[in-house]
């Protein structure tokens, strides 16, 4: 993915650059002459991809092999780490299926306490938006409550960072790397419109929460341009505070330009959005805080998120990071977390002793984080082959294959393979940083049995649609694999 820096005076700003031309390259196989593939060829077919010389700097990793007999048909340095972008939530999905089961739901509780203070309870729910916030305002309204003296949010739940300390500083301020806490809401990112104005003058500022509004002092640095001119646009954000900067030229005649930005203080966002809702129900809140009740408290209100089955759904088909982080923290309620440890890195151990159980070797990966955004997080191609057997031959199969983008029809491969013979057969996680590319999942080649792929390219200065192409070249040709005498 594409990142800027900038650096404005003293203060350090990191840039999420922005530009209504930009779009991420999608590798479009092309629709070859109808043909099949032995087994005995698949070396010199995939070999003639990997050793072109475009790819003579790059690392490949793949591992090929069927599905249920573990009978390699293909392998190239599977055994050695690289760095696998989101191919890292294959393991994490894959550990919370078993784990927590496909009907697990996260819960979001508010409690009356002794005090008679409201106490609303965060247990890392991602799904959660201002319509369950709505939810839980009428139920209070129901309870006959109308006013409220002082809600607390207890955070304690999730302990630890809000985001992995090996995440790239660029990272932290783009909506693909929102905090992860005991609150989420809204995925934990805020927007606004920029709107074109007259010509030479700065973009309209357009937000869709207000109070996010006052949270900002806003530098609006950008100018109007005349019609049909690229619209460029650079959003920066201080490393800490609460200052937003607009650089950059919007065409006169350009669509309104979305920008979204993670929120900095997760539960304060959480609080704010809840007094919204509780004065949409005529209910009146007087003080808001952050903090913990030992007393015992009467759950009154709860909300719920969808079952984990579907949950997982948004994890793999389209790559949330902020799900897949959760889901990470979520399975540190299998083991006492100890007073010196974060929820993260308890999650970390249960995941490594859930993995084993099934099969993957401890020896084959090293993750920090859930979601693969990390550049610290390792990977084999022989590790992400171990779980997708596993899965493929689990009970929960089904539900784990589903989560998963489908070739040309789903997902982050809905562009990809359409009117090739994969397409429609090809279950599978894709990942992507700069300089790693990785593609790994099923095929059902239908004149030979299932298989599981997993490949990643690392250390490539080729861009991304080109990389994209080569596999999807070798998926193809699995695609038309077949039995032969």
């Amino acid at each position: 993915m594409s990142k800027k820096f900038s650096g404005v005076c003293l203060l350090l700003f990191f840039g999420i650059h922005i530009s209504i031309n930009q779009q991420l390259a999608k590798a479009q196989t092309q629709t070859p002459t109808p043909q099949t593939i032995c087994p005995a060829q698949l070396k010199t077919t995939i070999d003639a991809v990997t050793n072109r010389p475009l790819f003579n700097r790059v690392r490949w990793g793949i591992l090929i092999q069927n599905l249920g007999s573990n009978q390699t048909l293909y392998s190239q340095d599977a055994e050695k780490y690289f760095t696998p972008a989101s191919n890292a939530k294959l393991l994490t999905t894959a550990a919370a299926l078993r784990q927590l089961g496909e009907n697990y739901r996260f819960r979001t509780s508010i409690y009356r306490g002794s005090n008679n203070f409201l106490y609303v309870v965060g247990r890392g729910d991602p799904s959660l938006t201002d319509t369950q916030l709505t939810i839980l305002a009428k139920q209070l309204k129901q309870k006959g409550i109308n006013q409220i003296q002082q809600l607390v949010a207890d955070d304690r739940y999730i302990r630890g960072d809000l985001v992995p300390s090996s995440w790239q500083w660029e990272d932290l301020y783009s909506d693909y790397g929102a905090p992860v806490g005991s609150f989420i809401l809204n995925q934990n990112t805020f927007n606004f419109n920029l709107l074109p104005q007259t010509l030479g003058k700065a973009a309209l500022i357009s937000w869709t929460d207000a109070n996010e509004a006052r949270q900002w002092r806003v530098i609006n640095q950008s100018v109007t341009t005349a019609q049909n001119q690229q619209t460029s646009v650079n959003v920066t954000r201080e490393l800490s505070g609460n200052v937003l900067r607009i650089q950059g030229q919007l065409a006169a005649n350009s669509q309104p330009y979305l920008v979204t930005l993670p929120v900095v203080d997760p539960n304060y966002y959480f609080l704010r959005r809840f007094r919204s809702a509780l004065a949409a129900e005529k209910i009146t809140l007087g003080k808001t805080s952050v903090g913990i009740n030992a007393s015992t408290q009467q759950e009154i209100a709860a909300v719920e998120s969808p079952p984990l089955s579907q949950l997982l759904i948004e994890t793999n088909q389209n790559s949330n990071n902020l799900y897949a982080e959760a889901l990470l923290r979520a399975l540190a309620s299998k083991k006492p977390v100890l007073p010196n440890q974060t929820t993260a890195d308890a999650a970390l151990e249960v995941l490594q002793t859930t993995l084993t159980q099934m099969g993957v070797k401890s020896t084959g990966y090293a993750l920090v984080d859930g979601s693969g955004l990390s550049r610290k997080d390792l990977i084999s191609p022989e590790a992400l082959v171990q779980i997708l057997q596993a899965m493929g031959k689990s009970p929960q199969a089904s539900v784990f294959r589903a989560s998963l983008p489908v070739a040309g029809v789903s997902g982050t491969l809905k562009n990809r393979f359409q009117n090739t013979p994969a397409a429609g057969i090809v279950q599978a996680k894709t990942g992507t940083l700069t300089g790693v590319i990785s593609l790994s999942g099923y095929i059902n080649p239908p004149k030979y049995g299932p298989l599981v792929f997993s490949m990643i390219v690392n250390q490539t200065e080729q861009p991304a649609s080109i990389v994209r192409q080569a596999m999807d070249e070798i998926v193809v040709s699995l695609a038309q694999l077949q039995r032969c005498q």
